[in-house]
C-alpha cells in the first residue's frame, strides 16, 4: 500500500478549489471515473499525456482517450519508465500512432504561440 501522502499533489500545481481531482483507481484514469464526463462538459477536446509508467498508466489512459476520440499530445520527456526500452517502444511506435509526440519545451513554445494569437 502507497503511502498516505503519495496522492498529494505538490504546492506547485496551485491547485484551486474550483479544480477538478479525478482519482485513478487502475491504470487507465477513464476506467471507473466521471474524467471522459468531466472533459466533455467543459468541451476538452486535446488531452496532454505524462506520467509516472508510460507504458503502463500513460498508455492505458491514452487508449482509451484515443478510443473516446481525443486528439493526444505526448510528452516524451515528461514520462518515466522502469526501463528505458519500454518507455522507448511506446514513443517512437506506439504513441505515434495515437497523436503527437513532443518534447517539454517543444509543447511549451506551442502553447506560447498559441496564447499570443
Amino acid at each position: 500500500m502507497p503511502p498516505p501522502e503519495f496522492s498529494e499533489l505538490v504546492p506547485e500545481l496551485q491547485v484551486q478549489a474550483a479544480d477538478v481531482r479525478i482519482t485513478k483507481r487502475q491504470w487507465g484514469a477513464f476506467y471507473g471515473t466521471d474524467l471522459d464526463q468531466q472533459l466533455r462538459r467543459r468541451g476538452i477536446k486535446t488531452l496532454v499525456m505524462s506520467g509516472i509508467a508510460t507504458n503502463f498508466g500513460v498508455e492505458s489512459t491514452a487508449r482509451a482517450a484515443f478510443d473516446r476520440g481525443y486528439e493526444l499530445v505526448f510528452v516524451e520527456d515528461a514520462m518515466s519508465s522502469l526501463a528505458a526500452e519500454p518507455h522507448d517502444f511506446a514513443n517512437k511506435e506506439l504513441f505515434p500512432r495515437m497523436g503527437r509526440v513532443r518534447s517539454t519545451d517543444v509543447l511549451l513554445e506551442a502553447i506560447a504561440a498559441g496564447a499570443q494569437r
